[in-house]
């Protein structure tokens, strides 16, 4: 039956990129490399708000290192971009809007920036791993996130905290 067209979502998404393409087009893409999405609704996203951002956290999900990521509830709701559900499949694209990643969505939390655990900051696998580095770091990007929407950062802003599982890594040749 094959994945089932969802959403796109700029769930940790650049600002300044192209929209991000169709889940027809990248599918396309990916089957010409091999790879076949699983049955399930699927949805486009990325992570970061540079070039630069993207990048590094691309590299860290490649590696094995980030298996999570954080958005804002607000972000979701301005842009209204449903929050992620179990079970949903997602083509990661980099700064470029070409396919890197694709992962399944296994657990989604919704928390207060105050109350977002340290199992989950480990999980992002971003830094050095803490809690401490979590919260200055996404303080740092929900500040601008607020910016961009419109509100202000609060410690009890509510945080979408998402887990995922990697089922296939586009090797970088073959990305574009």
């Amino acid at each position: 039956m094959g994945a089932v067209p969802g959403r796109s979502t700029r769930l940790d998404r650049l600002s300044d990129v192209e929209p991000l393409p169709k889940i027809e087009d990248l599918a396309s893409k990916l089957r010409s490399h091999g790879i076949e999405l699983p049955d399930g609704v699927a949805r486009v996203g990325g992570f970061g708000d540079s070039a630069a951002l993207s990048e590094e956290l691309v590299a860290l999900i490649r590696t094995g290192r980030k298996r999570g990521g954080a958005s804002l509830l607000w972000a979701h709701e301005a842009d209204v971009d449903p929050v992620p559900v179990v079970g949903e499949i997602e083509i990661v694209v980099d700064h470029l809007n070409a396919p890197s990643l694709v992962t399944r969505v296994t657990e989604v939390d919704v928390v207060a920036f105050n109350q977002v655990s340290a199992q989950f900051a480990a999980r992002e696998g971003e830094g050095d791993g803490s809690l401490e580095y979590w919260r200055k770091a996404h303080w740092s990007f929900f500040s601008r996130e607020c910016q961009r929407i419109g509100r202000v950062p609060s410690d009890d802003m509510l945080v979408v905290c998402c887990s995922f599982e990697v089922l296939n890594v586009v090797p970088k040749s073959q990305a574009v």
